[in-house]
């Protein structure tokens, strides 16, 4: 098990949890009222033990992989060498790779587990031979509710008064709380579709879940009132990126108003036109800048200029006292594409475990002249793992020269916003507005010239230009967990030519689409539902 240091000190008190109030998630330490919140430093220590608790929901899964390429079918595993070979059946033109004790490793099947909805159920309900990748973690949202739970109380104890805190202290904790809470909404909205909603400090009353484009409406109302009242961007550098920010909150309002503008299509233009104001104002502010691709291993290790935000972890430290230290072993995306040199130590690390397949690389680069082919992949075409690898994340690889066989992870963040995402965002709102075509190319190019890949025409035609864009972030954000939700608001997810796993209309409108919910969620709550397209045997 690897061990991983924040870098953000966390600061926790022990805990203990009520199992009394419906959502079961209420941390009695962390509810104590002004007898906690006495001063900067009591507020500092619950936000970064909140930030903590979002790392290490992150990092229990491959969350990157299984909310992008894994679940879009474009990533699969690899069959390699000797004993790997046994076990090997087909399923959906996919090579599958069954439990067999004879040789078949976790990191070769975790692609396999999108390839039909029946096998993602059994990858999140029982022990098969990926169980080690805690797929099941994704269906269970009671640790986004107990981060919500602490910064409903955080606002409102805020918001009360605090003497110790000035005004502006005040303001901009109360923004970095509304920042946390709609971030951990718009996650479960993504995964789950309609959540339960809430925003009181002590909600002891059972709730229904909520249409989740009135639950991201709401909090893009939450976050409109709170954006003016923090900087663009942390004055540290050491925070740059890791806490909330006027540029997180930007960021987060996007992304919120282009998955409501593909399921509220009554109200569409509203969202794209907010979108494009919001994206214009981030660039304006001049607080973040695309590095050159020559410096991208500096974007991964994190704290970055074109970081909005991320879950930054560092490898240097070594904490036992840390109670995030031992993240789970493969939820760095980049786990499974990557071998030696960048993987230790070369003979147990020869071959990548999954590679991407050819098609969906040439559809990302018709332009073999981009030069992100050579800054993050070697043999991107080839789907041999030997050689095949995707070292977008693996520029920062860790050596320990104490133990040259341990087998770590290139020591990268958890990227989960930054500026490449709203450009291309804000691109995108444009283009579908469909009167800003010259302004959306320009957008689309601004990512494409820091990429060294040839400019897109202006004035190519309307659609042409709204799939350069969708492609554009399907290839920028590659391994970023977006691309399945970038199918999903889009509707592409319905359309073989854009996802190697596509979903028929009924599927989708059954919703398919989300992942399964934790029966547990039905805990002393009458008025809960479970997501009925993964109950029973109707897939």
């Amino acid at each position: 098990m690897k061990k991983i240091t924040i870098c953000l000190l966390i600061v926790l008190s022990a805990s203990q949890f009520s199992c009394k109030k419906f959502l079961d998630i209420t941390p009695i330490d962390k509810l104590t009222g002004n007898n906690f919140y006495r001063s900067a430093d009591d507020i500092e220590s619950n936000i970064t033990d909140m930030y903590g608790r979002l790392f290490d929901k992150y990092t229990k899964t491959s969350f990157a992989g299984a909310t992008g390429e894994f679940r879009s079918g474009e990533a699969i595993p690899a069959v390699q060498g000797g004993e790997l070979r046994r076990g090997i059946s087909r399923l959906g033109g996919h090579t599958r790779q069954t439990p067999d004790p004879r040789g078949v490793t976790d990191k070769q099947v975790i692609p396999e587990t999108s390839i039909d909805d029946r096998l993602l159920l059994e990858a999140v309900q029982s022990g098969r031979s990926w169980s080690s990748y805690n797929f099941g973690d994704l269906t269970v949202w009671n640790e986004y509710y107990q981060v919500i739970q602490a910064a409903n109380l955080l606002i409102s104890k805020v918001e009360e008064g605090i003497p110790a805190l000035t005004a502006e202290q005040s303001k901009r904790y109360v923004a970095e709380g509304k920042f946390i809470r709609s971030f951990c909404y718009f996650q479960m909205v993504r995964l789950y579709g309609d959540v339960v909603y809430y925003t009181t400090a002590y909600q002891k009353d059972p709730l229904p879940r909520e249409n989740m484009v009135t639950v991201v409406n709401k909090c893009i109302a939450d976050l409109k009132t709170a954006k003016p009242d923090i900087v663009w961007t942390m004055n540290d550098p050491s925070l740059r990126g890791v806490r909330a920010s006027r540029g997180a909150i930007v960021g987060l309002l996007m992304n919120l108003n282009m998955w409501n503008a593909g399921f509220d299509p009554a109200n569409k233009n509203k969202y794209y036109e907010e979108t494009a104001a919001l994206g214009d104002e981030l660039i304006k502010s001049n607080a973040f800048r695309l590095l050159p691709i020559t410096e991208w291993a500096t974007v991964a290790k994190g704290r970055s200029e074109e970081s909005l935000f991320e879950l930054f972890r560092t490898l240097n430290y070594n904490d036992a006292d840390n109670p995030f230290a031992q993240a789970n072993p493969f939820s760095p995306f980049a786990d499974v594409f990557i071998h030696f040199p960048y993987k230790q130590p070369e003979y147990t690390h020869r071959y990548s475990n999954a590679v991407f397949t050819e098609l969906y690389m040439k559809k990302l680069y018709p332009d073999e002249g981009d030069g992100r082919l050579n800054y993050w992949f070697v043999s991107p075409f080839d789907q041999n793992a030997e050689t095949f690898q995707l070292k977008k994340f693996a520029y920062n690889t860790f050596v320990d020269a104490s133990n040259p066989g341990l087998d770590i992870n290139p020591d990268n963040s958890y990227l989960i916003m930054r500026y490449a995402d709203a450009i291309l965002l804000r691109a995108e709102a444009l283009a579908e507005l469909g009167t800003q075509d010259e302004e959306a190319t320009k957008m689309l190019n601004m990512v494409r010239d820091r990429g060294r890949a040839t400019l897109f025409p202006n004035a190519v035609g309307d659609t042409d230009l709204k799939d350069a864009i969708f492609w554009e972030r399907a290839k920028e954000l590659m391994g970023e967990g977006t691309h399945y939700f970038d199918l999903v608001r889009t509707k592409r997810v319905l359309n073989k030519l854009y996802t190697d796993n596509p979903l028929t209309y009924d599927k989708f409108n059954r919703g398919g689409w989300t992942w399964p919910i934790d029966p547990s969620a039905l805990n002393n709550n009458p008025y809960m539902s479970l997501n009925e397209y993964w109950i029973g045997t109707g897939l």
